[in-house]
């Protein structure tokens, strides 16, 4: 029975090792190209409110889309057909935007919008799948480890690329561009062929979740109901890091060339905080979102009320704390709440409200920085500090509804 025991926790942490090496490959992908990403679509022809719509738009279909392909997922119960459809389609879109012509900005724009439509079919499958081996060794710690390996990746496509930059050269800098999206095909390959590696090694991952249940409706509890309000409140007051380089920049605080690397450093703080977060989770279960909800509601007085460099590290490092809580035990939070039958309708739903209340948060975060950045700040913190009343509710009707 011991051997057994110690045989199925091997095998659930191979099989998250695996699927965290899939994560940190892809980011590798995705998020080296969104470091350079506005300004090659400006080089290619696109304005700035043209940037900011496909932005838009392309988020808004990367999360809305979620509550399909997670009801899907439930329903088919092929995990991985969409898994794999959807990293093939978040991958290949972006190497492919080293194809595009000169003046070829609507072609990338579609291929911007087609990456953020992968993700959308693959990302609740994926959670699900995830969340059958997270419950093997802590819900929180499995997809903590997850997050870690995720923004390994999300810090070194970024640097890859700037290293590229300082190798090619930035004479013709639409052609450094292309090539840098060129060198992504590399990660986007291996992705693939680790996702594909991972469903013939493991083709049945629900064998992890030895919780037997009889399938069932989905049904919005309350304490569901709750949860869904905090994090949508998070999220409204969760600044979008384009706002924080527009500060960085506008306060000349950094050096230009330097913008980069402070997502890079956002991304790194955030791998680590998701794994101290993701143990903290298993040990006092949903006050954890709590107290990293606490750390990160103050990162725009930082950020925004300040012209200093240490102050806004102080904030980046505080927003990092968040995104790793975010990524993390917030999907754990939606393991615990939702039967293992719903689960990937569950995460859509999840993931949909928290991406259009980013969306709309970060929309009015905008337009309150052009008045006064003292409003913005004002929103976002009020926002997040409600979001820790409402958890505070969801943990008392979990609790109750147990």
């Amino acid at each position: 029975m011991v051997n057994n025991k110690k045989q199925a926790i091997s095998g659930a942490v191979a099989f998250l090792t695996l699927m965290g090496m899939v994560s940190l490959f892809s980011d590798m992908t995705h998020e080296g190209a969104r470091s350079i990403l506005g300004e090659y679509l400006n080089l290619a022809g696109a304005s700035a409110a043209s940037i900011g719509f496909v932005s838009g738009i392309g988020e808004l279909c990367g999360y809305s889309l979620r509550l399909i392909s997670g009801f899907v997922a439930d329903k088919t119960r092929k995990y991985w057909t969409l898994v794999i459809a959807g990293y093939v389609i978040q991958v290949l879109a972006i190497p492919a935007l080293a194809l595009i012509p000169e003046h070829g900005w609507i072609w990338a724009c579609g291929l911007v919008i087609l990456e953020r439509i992968g993700k959308a079919v693959k990302k609740p499958a994926k959670n699900t799948l995830v969340s059958f081996a997270a419950s093997e060794i802590g819900t929180g710690k499995g997809f903590a480890y997850q997050e870690f390996l995720d923004q390994l990746g999300a810090f070194l496509g970024p640097v890859i690329l700037f290293v590229t930059a300082l190798v090619k050269g930035t004479e013709d800098l639409f052609t450094t561009y292309r090539l840098s999206f060129a060198v992504l095909l590399i990660p986007a390959m291996i992705t693939i062929a680790l996702v594909l590696s991972a469903k013939i090694k493991y083709p049945n991952p629900e064998m992890f979740e030895k919780q037997e249940e009889a399938p069932s409706a989905f049904r919005l509890k309350k304490s569901f109901v709750l949860y869904m309000a905090a994090i949508c409140l998070f999220a409204f007051g969760f600044a979008d890091f384009t706002l924080i380089t527009l500060h960085a920049a506008k306060t000349v605080a950094f050096p230009e060339s330097a913008l980069s690397l402070l997502y890079a450093a956002a991304m790194a703080v955030d791998a680590f905080a998701a794994l101290v977060f993701g143990w903290l989770y298993d040990k006092v279960g949903m006050k954890a979102l709590i107290l990293s909800t606490l750390c990160s509601t103050f990162f725009s007085c930082f950020v925004f009320l300040s012209g200093e460099a240490w102050m806004i590290g102080i904030g980046i490092l505080l927003w990092g704390i968040g995104m790793g809580a975010q990524e993390s035990i917030m999907k754990a939070a939606v393991s615990g709440i939702i039967p293992r039958s719903m689960r990937s309708t569950g995460f859509g739903i999840f993931e949909t409200g928290f991406g259009i209340a980013w969306f709309l948060g970060s929309w009015l975060l905008g337009i309150l920085y052009d008045l006064n950045p003292v409003f913005l700040v004002a929103v976002s913190v009020l926002s997040q500090l409600t979001a820790i009343v409402f958890y505070a509710m969801c943990i008392h009707y979990n609790r109750a509804e147990r």
